[in-house]
């Protein structure tokens, strides 16, 4: 079949509330073609294979592809297989900023995501699919909010964004895991693979601010959570989160809020 042949036939065209999600893995004859497009945001992300996403546009694994509605659609497998995750859907009004991805061809965006990336990508939307065939009711709602977790994953990506390098992505990751274990900059340059140096004059440049103030800053934050949601003594805050020494932890707290520990609780009961 030739794709772009005007006499083809158009495809079954889906009918989408808020999201349609799923899963395909196809062989070589597998083919896509709406002239009008549809009505909702096309995301299709590749797992293996390859696929022709449009007019000299192909995407191979880990690419992530976005067609706006009203887009003719002509897609299919480019070669032996295709495997790819899919999700239709109609953005909430807060997720067109996320959408605005680099153009490849008229009304199709793409982005090339490090191998990380792709991996939680693959991850959410993965959870997007299996959540949406849940018998919970709130199976729709998870499977969105899976949706939003790629779009936001994307977003890292997307080279019109401020964008954070993916050694630091990992150490912060590690930072918000272990937030009572020694967070020292060796630490956590060993966990992003760089050097001391490297990984220090990186963190700042990209994040303005040094390893250290950025790991006492998470600690206090959760402290500050977890002083207004839970009962538990300061003391005990203070150890979950990193700070061995209640008196210490306390000196920092209020340097940061203004306020004690104990105080910044009490205030909120008022």
């Amino acid at each position: 079949m030739n794709l772009r042949d005007p006499a083809t036939p158009d495809s079954f065209t889906p009918t989408v509330r808020r999201l349609m999600a799923g899963e395909f893995d196809e062989g070589p004859t597998y083919a896509t073609y709406r002239r009008r497009g549809t009505t909702d945001w096309l995301l299709l992300h590749t797992l293996d294979g390859r696929g022709n996403v449009g007019s000299g546009v192909q995407a191979g694994p880990g690419v992530t592809t976005l067609i706006r509605p009203g887009t003719l659609q002509d897609y299919g497998t480019a070669g032996d297989r295709w495997h790819f995750l899919f999700a239709h859907f109609h953005p909430r009004p807060d997720w067109l900023p996320l959408l605005e991805w680099p153009s490849v061809a008229p009304g199709i965006l793409q982005l090339h995501p490090s191998p990380a990336a792709a991996d939680r990508i693959t991850h959410a939307l993965s959870e997007a699919v299996r959540h949406q065939d849940s018998v919970l009711t709130q199976g729709e709602l998870l499977s969105v909010n899976a949706l939003e977790a790629a779009l936001l994953w994307c977003d890292t990506q997307n080279p019109k964004a401020a964008q954070i390098d993916d050694r630091l992505l990992r150490a912060i990751e590690y930072i918000d895991r272990n937030l009572r274990a020694d967070l020292s900059v060796a630490v956590l340059a060993r966990e992003s693979t760089l050097s001391v140096s490297r990984f220090a004059h990186l963190f700042r440049t990209q994040l303005a601010t040094t390893p250290q103030q950025f790991v006492e800053r998470r600690r206090l934050d959760t402290a500050a959570r977890l002083l207004e949601l839970t009962t538990r003594p300061v003391a005990a805050i203070a150890t979950e989160v990193g700070f061995p020494d209640p008196l210490y932890f306390s000196t920092r707290f209020r340097r940061l809020t203004g306020h004690s520990p104990t105080h910044y609780r009490r205030q909120l009961t008022q």
